[in-house]
């Protein structure tokens, strides 16, 4: 069995400021601890610590057992990552390497044998691949083909050999995430780092993922906003917040009667603290006005001062964490009534044609299993539709890739489409800063002047962040700045892909009510059975290829 144990752990980010200190916490045997926080607290800081992506320069963490990690965005890896790939990534070091030089013989055999079958170089790069055939062996990859096979049928319903060349850019979010988790999960790793497992997977997987944290033996930290998940799977809750982390050794269902208990303990302990600290400062001044006029009062001014000098060297108790003010105006715009027209759309391999019309106004919630076209409808209208004339990049300035399809999505009179990822897949703005990405923009109507830029990156709770390069965010800072630049680019038709996924609670209720003011059309597509409540109508991607409006949300789609 595996654990973790973290001890006064301590992060300084580039420019100077201390992210958290004296974090202090065990992951026993078979537990599973859940991480929550605000965006940005250092939650997947603390995981790259401890799986030794960062350094620890503070503080110490001991680990016993196998380690198995899920990143938070697993396959942004590279365009050419295949599954196969992934799967080595996530497997044990030692069939990593052995992996890595078996992929590297066979592509250098059938470089030579393309050259000539039978050359020096050829049978030389036969040896050489024979060699890591064994090393193969004897590092146990065919017992781990067998896993990549088992992961591969439950979450893809295709065979390993069918699918360990697909790259992985062509599954879905919650494809790869089930992917990985059918690894890990079954793996022979005894401590397992899960940072948001739940992003991307529908309903009907994220229940299963709940099943399969509540039956593993397994020790598992993870990080998740999902408050059902938390609920049904955290054995106790370490918090995030205000530059350090406290334990609730209870599950999330008492979280959070036990963070407002808290918040009072650390508001009386401060009053408390306040009202000594007054009256030793009184006292001082006291023995100072007496030993004006009276020398052997000198003898008891000396020691007020120092006894208020220790009490003040020992500082002031934690103070309450602040709490986020976050405040989204999207404005949108008024369009023609049909925001967007479907007639006969099909899109290719993945659904039968269909018929669709949003009015201005809608509020659409787009539902239905992983892999069903979803996000292929979302980036079908953000490139404008079909028709001839309509294909543009949206106003967020993000790159798309075109869709295969077949009939007709159009777009109406003056509606403007905003496309937010699933991925936050922003190339064009991972080496930028905030200030950069928002003072020069995309183009002029993202630009603004540093101190605007800078106000408005406070309402977003990110001014703190605001020399800081977007690929360095966390992902839920990423979520609230994309958030931010659809609300800047004047889109009437806001395309939201998992928008919540990797949100906080706070920034989600901020999100929620930023819609309620947006006047515009917002098409989403969600897992979030919080979120899809605000949504006044449900079209649902069926598995079979339907695609159907229904008069309430559909989760169990069999």
């Amino acid at each position: 069995m595996g654990y973790i144990d973290l001890a006064g752990l301590q992060h300084t980010l580039a420019d100077g400021r201390v992210l958290f200190s004296d974090v202090s916490f065990r992951v026993g045997e078979g537990t599973k601890v859940a991480l929550v926080g605000p965006n940005g607290a250092g939650k997947t800081t603390l995981l790259r610590m401890i799986s030794g992506d960062l350094p620890v320069h503070v503080g110490t963490i001991a680990r016993a057992g196998g380690l198995g990690v899920m990143r938070q965005f697993i396959g942004t890896i590279a365009d050419e990552t295949t599954l196969n790939d992934l799967a080595l990534v996530l497997a044990a070091p030692t069939i990593r390497a052995a992996g890595e030089r078996l992929a590297l013989a066979e592509t250098a055999l059938h470089d030579a044998e393309v050259r000539g079958r039978f050359s020096t170089s050829a049978q030389k790069a036969q040896m050489r691949y024979a060699d890591a055939l064994v090393l193969w062996g004897e590092a146990g990859g065919y017992e781990a083909e067998v896993l990549f096979d088992t992961a591969s049928v439950s979450a893809l319903d295709l065979p390993w050999e069918s699918s360990k060349t697909r790259p992985v850019r062509t599954l879905s979010g919650g494809q790869q995430k089930r992917f990985a988790l059918e690894l890990l999960l079954r793996g022979s790793d005894e401590v397992l780092l899960l940072d948001e497992p739940d992003n991307f997977l529908d309903v009907l997987a994220k229940r299963w993922l709940e099943a399969r944290l509540r039956e593993s033996d397994k020790s598992v930290l993870y990080v998740s906003h999902d408050r059902e998940l938390l609920a049904q799977t955290a054995s106790r809750v370490v918090t995030v917040e205000g530059g350090s982390a406290w334990v609730h050794p209870g599950g999330f269902a008492s979280w959070h009667e036990a963070r407002e208990a808290r918040y009072e303990r650390l508001d009386e302990l401060r009053r408390r603290w306040d009202e000594e600290h007054q009256k030793l400062k009184d006292l001082v001044v006291m023995y100072k006005q007496k030993a004006s006029y009276n020398d052997s009062m000198a003898s008891r001014l000396q020691a007020a001062r120092t006894r208020l000098e220790r009490f003040e060297e020992a500082g002031p108790p934690e103070l309450r964490p602040k709490d986020q003010d976050i405040r989204m105006r999207l404005a949108g715009g008024r369009t023609g009534k049909r925001a967007v027209i479907c007639d006969k759309l099909e899109l290719e391999n993945l659904t039968f044609p269909f018929d669709l019309e949003v009015w201005y106004g809608d509020r659409v919630a787009v539902l239905g299993a992983n892999g069903t076209g979803k996000s292929h409808f979302l980036r079908l209208l953000a490139r404008g539709g079909s028709d001839p004339g309509g294909e543009h990049t949206p106003v967020d300035g993000a790159p798309l890739a075109r869709v295969s399809h077949g009939g007709v999505a159009r777009l109406g009179a003056r509606v403007r489409p905003g496309h937010f990822s699933q991925t936050h897949d922003r190339p064009d703005l991972v080496d930028k800063t905030l200030v950069e990405i928002l003072w020069r923009g995309d183009d002029h109507r993202t630009g603004l002047p540093r101190h605007d830029a800078m106000k408005v990156l406070s309402r977003y709770e990110l001014a703190a962040q605001g020399d800081q390069r977007f690929g360095t965010l966390s992902g839920g800072q990423q979520a609230r700045l994309l958030v931010l630049l659809l609300e800047l680019s004047g889109a009437t038709l806001l395309l939201l892909d998992e928008p919540t996924d990797n949100l906080d609670l706070a920034s989600a209720e901020a999100l929620e009510d930023g819609l309620k003011g947006f006047s515009g059309t917002v098409i989403a597509v969600t897992h979030d059975r919080w979120f899809t409540r605000s949504f006044d109508r449900f079209v649902l991607f069926r598995s079979d290829g339907e695609v159907v409006e229904t008069d309430q949300p559909v989760w169990d789609v069999r």
